[in-house]
């Protein structure tokens, strides 16, 4: 799956770990989702949505490895 957190971020001017808190999980939880090393709950993407005011699929796209 890969997103767009980063850029989002960066339109917020907020750092890994300004997000992390808000979200109540830690900055390397915002890393690793950043790098496509983890791909969230279904619970922490809504979170992430909400935060940012805008759909999941505005920040998630599934890319279909078949």
């Amino acid at each position: 799956m890969e997103n767009n957190l980063r850029v989002l971020r960066a339109t917020r001017d907020i750092t890994q770990e300004q997000l992390a808190n808000e979200l109540g999980v830690t900055r390397q939880t915002i890393h690793a989702i950043e790098t496509g090393k983890y791909n969230p709950s279904l619970d922490l993407a809504f979170k992430i949505s909400r935060y940012f005011e805008t759909r999941i699929e505005n920040i998630f796209t599934y890319k279909d490895d078949v």
